[in-house]
């Protein structure tokens, strides 16, 4: 039984010096619908900028990395429940947000981004301070969907996702839209028909955001590994190459 003992003990403190298991192999959430950043392909499995980022990020770590859809309403409760280790999902850092979760260091192009208004091509309504009495879409709970509540005398249309607020855009049912300019500029690059009936009337603020990889308040082990993982995609320049493929010039 001692020897039996010895062998138990010696097997635990090698699986602590080790550290925690899942510190190694990390699930990560992200809300599928915002093209090309994070979306489904056509066989139905997350794709996108975010997806060969943070496998990249894994790969330079050294940790594995699993991938979960998770809509935006509830993404950020599922993170603190410990349902997932962090959320990728194109998530500007704010000091509001960065109250109740940590972020890691900012990854996403020059790590910079703003919100763009979306309108029908040919539109007078250029900008959000044209827009008083007018609908305007967005994902709600999103930083896009704060700059319609802050614009004033605007009606605002929140979506669960920025697909369906497009389409109505395209319907004539609303005025406008406001969502990440990167996707804003992808949707037009990468579909003629958004391209042909829709453009780009302005950025909605001066201020740019940052996208942060989001986790669990407190969780520093995990938080070390995405800012190592980072820190060597961007050293190796495999963020800029990513950012072509994904979203051209």
């Amino acid at each position: 039984m001692g020897k039996i003992l010895s062998i138990i003990l010696t097997a635990t403190l090698l699986v602590l010096a080790a550290g925690p298991v899942s510190a190694r192999s990390l699930k990560v959430a992200m809300d599928t619908t915002w093209p090309p950043m994070e979306f489904l392909d056509q066989a139905n499995r997350p794709a996108g900028f975010d997806v060969d980022f943070m496998t990249a990020v894994a790969r330079e770590a050294g940790f594995e990395v699993s991938f979960e859809t998770a809509p935006w309403s509830g993404i950020f409760d599922g993170l603190n429940s410990g349902k997932y280790d962090a959320v990728c999902s194109s998530v500007t850092i704010s000091e509001e947000r960065s109250i109740v979760m940590d972020f890691s260091l900012p990854y996403f192009w020059d790590r910079n981004v703003r919100q763009a208004l979306l309108v029908r091509k040919g539109s007078s309504l250029r900008a959000l301070s044209d827009m008083k009495g007018k609908s305007v879409g967005a994902q709600a709970g999103t930083t896009g969907f704060l700059a319609i509540k802050e614009a004033g005398d605007v009606i605002e249309k929140p979506y669960e996702e920025i697909g369906p607020a497009v389409q109505d855009l395209l319907d004539s049912r609303i005025d406008g839209v406001v969502c990440d300019d990167p996707v804003a500029s992808a949707l037009l690059q990468k579909n003629k028909d958004f391209a042909d009936r829709l453009e780009i009337g302005s950025l909605v603020q001066a201020e740019v955001e940052y996208f942060g990889v989001a986790v669990k308040k407190g969780n520093k082990p995990v938080l070390s590994l995405l800012d190592k993982g980072i820190q060597a995609v961007q050293a190796k320049g495999i963020d800029v190459k990513l950012r072509k493929k994904w979203l051209g010039n």
